[in-house]
């Protein structure tokens, strides 16, 4: 988590326009669909013999959406986490099943993490950036009292109750690094429902989940390309799997939830899983893991991916460094 934006330019789906996430026009029977939410849009490529099925389909997905929006948005006034950050401490609060959900997935990921993905991170965010959004230098003491509000371990989950406290008040929750993905992750699930089996979903092309495979490809064509220079730097082929990728702009930090201070090296990272959320957390937390947490992490965990881009080395180009096991018949480095 961090000073950092979610580059639009991370994925491209084929690359025979200028678009970052192109409409699939090069694969028969295609239809594209899109909605705005969680402050950005969301695109549905469904293969389907009867457009009319597949818009159903698309339109049952994106209430789904709009659903989820009402209870992970931190913006909307009486949603679960807007309600969350209104707690005062050791006070219950019962969640609906997304919120719960989700929060239980982002405990998930701030264990495996080592707390490199902590989305309570907001009053650390807050100390080191001015109100226009440019970094700040904050003073020991605002570092300090920021911490006393700020991890993970300050939310308590009730399993059998579904509800949430915490100790100290206020806590910042902000889903922004784990909710969109999660959000994807439900869309596929009702996709399925609907008996749909060639699709790709992405929200903001920040994060995209491939289910099944267009006929006679071996997965839906993505790009990857550097937020730097826009460069592509590897081509892949998704099948019923998740990708996801986080970038640091110029000028801009990432904050280590673990120490409260800036951390220097990755410029881009990319998570590959089979849920979205997961990528989507994954991606945040390989921003500020060192090159070789990321490798253990993926050493542990043998269905994630992991690519990395570092600072220029000697010959004065970027590092694009893999970490587990990349299939040689998926991916093309360019």
């Amino acid at each position: 988590m961090g000073f950092f934006n979610r580059w639009a330019n991370f994925f491209g789906i084929l690359t025979h326009n200028t678009s970052n996430m192109n409409t699939i026009d090069s694969v028969t029977g295609a239809y594209r669909f899109s909605h705005r939410a969680m402050a950005t849009i969301y695109e549905i490529f469904i293969v389907h013999e009867d457009s009319n099925y597949a818009q159903q389909a698309a339109h049952e997905a994106f209430c789904e959406l709009d659903r989820l929006e009402q209870d992970l948005s931190r913006f909307i006034e009486n949603s679960d986490i807007a309600r969350i950050n209104k707690l005062s401490a050791n006070q219950p609060l019962q969640l609906g099943p997304a919120a719960f959900e989700c929060l239980q997935q982002a405990a998930q990921m701030y264990k495996e993490t080592n707390g490199a993905f902590d989305i309570t991170i907001g009053p650390l965010l807050k100390c080191w950036m001015n109100r226009d959004k440019t970094p700040r230098l904050p003073s020991e003491e605002e570092l300090e009292q920021a911490r006393q509000h700020s991890g993970f371990h300050f939310l308590q989950l009730d399993e059998n109750a579904k509800t949430v406290s915490v100790k100290a008040s206020p806590v910042h929750i902000d889903l922004g690094g784990i909710g969109k993905g999660y959000a994807v992750d439900k869309l596929v699930e009702l996709l399925c429902d609907w008996e749909i089996d060639t699709a790709m979903i992405h929200g903001g092309t920040s994060s995209v989940f491939a289910l099944g495979a267009p006929t006679e490809l071996k997965g839906w064509p993505v790009t990857l390309s550097n937020p730097k220079n826009k460069q592509t730097l590897t081509r892949v082929h998704l099948r019923d799997q998740a990708l996801s990728g986080s970038g640091l702009q110029k000028g801009q930090h990432i904050i280590d939830p673990r120490t409260a201070r800036p951390v220097e090296g990755n410029l881009a990272a990319w998570a590959c899983a089979p849920n979205t959320a997961a990528t989507d957390a994954l991606s945040t937390a390989f921003m500020i893991m060192r090159p070789d947490e990321v490798e253990a992490y993926c050493a542990q965990n043998q269905n994630v991916l992991a690519m990395i881009v570092t600072g220029e080395n000697d010959h004065g180009k970027d590092n694009v460094l893999y970490f587990g096991h990349w299939d040689e018949n998926d991916i093309q480095q360019v």
